[in-house]
């Protein structure tokens, strides 16, 4: 009996020290990858609102009766300290459907974004349309405003913060503690832990961590791009601006879908 009391009191030990381990233990060096989901339907239901022609509505039913609801897309955010690589994973890129009805640019970015937190600096490699850009520039500083509101993204807790970018655009992130680097998907930075969950609401794109790997992570893979006509974030929007012109209404979602 006592032996037995014994070796209940000993795993006890070894699960509490164990659990204090791990709330203690915190990420440096890894690599998470992410499932980025676009919700076409809205995304196209809003693109032709107001249009009376009947081939949107035609071009809008056969797309849905050949294409799922929402398109996904892979990528993967390499860190180690203070900075990081994010790509685009495209062995798992989905074949073009070319339909110009789903030609949407906020949901086909494949933005390549490297970040140095000690210098506040980012290039990002930028494919707009025929065109490649290489853009360097500081961050963007967010007004992040954090909530007590928590949920559980691959395996962390991870706590909410709100915030409004490029002047109107709401976003909903869920950062790790855990994971210390200030860092997340896309060009999104400044808060006290690492974003594992990210969500445009109103543009109906979502960005959710579906692994972390803690594993040492050399410094050629957090290799900046190289390629791309060289900017920066005002000479491309004032180039954007002017390529834009004639958009009418669709010029403004195209610019912010360029500017994240």
């Amino acid at each position: 009996m006592k032996t037995t009391l014994k070796h209940i009191l000993l795993l006890l030990t070894v699960l509490t020290v164990s659990n204090i381990f791990s709330q203690n233990h915190f990420i440096e060096n890894g690599v998470i990858e992410f499932e980025k989901k676009s919700n076409m339907y809205a995304l196209i239901s809003k693109k032709i609102k107001g249009e009376t022609e009947s081939y949107y509505q035609l071009a809008f039913e056969g797309y849905k009766k050949n294409h799922p609801q929402f398109k996904t897309a892979k990528s993967t955010l390499s860190f180690s300290k203070n900075k990081s690589l994010y790509k685009w994973d495209n062995t798992s890129e989905p074949t073009s459907n070319n339909s110009w009805i789903a030609d949407d640019a906020m949901a086909n970015l494949k933005n390549v974004i490297a970040t140095d937190l000690d210098t506040q600096t980012s290039i990002t490699q930028k494919n707009v349309y025929d065109d490649l850009y290489l853009v360097k520039d500081s961050l963007r500083k967010i007004d992040w405003k954090i909530t007590d509101e928590t949920r559980e993204i691959a395996g962390y807790e991870c706590r909410r913060a709100n915030a409004i970018i490029i002047d109107s655009v709401y976003v909903v992130a869920y950062y790790a503690i855990q994971i210390p680097f200030s860092g997340g998907p896309e060009s999104f930075t400044g808060l006290p832990g690492t974003i594992l969950g990210l969500a445009l609401p109103h543009e109906n794109i979502t960005w959710f961590a579906t692994k972390v790997t803690e594993i040492p992570v050399v410094e050629k893979d957090l290799a900046p791009p190289v390629k791309g006509k060289p900017t920066d974030n005002k000479e491309l929007n004032k180039t954007l601006l002017e390529a834009l012109k004639d958009w009418g209404k669709w010029a403004r979602k195209t610019l912010q879908a360029y500017s994240l």
